[in-house]
């Protein structure tokens, strides 16, 4: 059965591409513009939240861009970058994967829909500050981790790296790369600088 998954550029769906990537898993890529569900017909006939992204794989359809890449190295493994109930910091691999849309990205999506998705005339300051000070905020978490640690657990790089690796890109595209503080930039850095990165990012 082929992987087939439905990406936007720059969008969330650039964790389950950069997963395949690391992979070298074989799967179909089908490159849509923003919004989806207004611009790709048939669209919501797939994914009725008109989401990104969307990955199916004979019968089955998923929608969560953290769940896809635990998917992915759980029945398409093994693989060093996913991590069982066995290994040590499982835990700290799931509250990592989980906390890289609920506390990172989402005050992100408020960002970008008051900064660039709304019309000039329903655009809210107030709203953009707010969200981009509860972003910096959250991230103090990634600068503590990665003081004194290359990857953010299991002394190797995992999809928790990918997830969190996402919402410091979307940071990079939102323009707020600039408050990175010194651990965090670095930590970026290693990220972006792998080859899986670079080609999910380009597609």
């Amino acid at each position: 059965m082929t992987i087939k998954l439905y990406h936007c550029k720059t969008a969330r769906s650039v964790r389950p591409l950069w997963t395949l990537e690391e992979m070298g898993i074989p799967y179909e890529l089908v490159s849509m513009k923003f919004p989806p569900r207004v611009l790709h017909e048939g669209y919501l006939d797939i994914n009725p939240l008109g989401t990104v992204p969307t990955m199916t794989e004979g019968d089955l359809t998923m929608t969560e861009s953290a769940a896809i890449c635990q998917y992915l190295v759980d029945c398409h493994g093994p693989s060093d970058l996913g991590l069982t109930p066995k290994d040590k910091d499982y835990g700290l691999y799931l509250n990592w994967l989980h906390r890289s849309d609920a506390t990172l990205t989402f005050p992100q999506t408020i960002v970008l829909r008051y900064t660039q998705l709304e019309p000039e005339e329903r655009r809210l300051k107030q709203a953009v500050d707010d969200y981009t000070q509860w972003f910096f905020s959250r991230l103090k978490s990634v600068e503590r981790a990665t003081g004194e640690r290359e990857f953010l657990c299991a002394g190797r790089f995992t999809i928790a790296d990918i997830c969190i690796g996402y919402a410091l890109y979307l940071a990079e595209t939102l323009g707020l790369r600039p408050g990175f503080k010194p651990n965090t930039e670095a930590y970026y850095q290693r990220l972006s600088a792998r080859p899986a990165f670079q080609r999910a990012v380009a597609l």
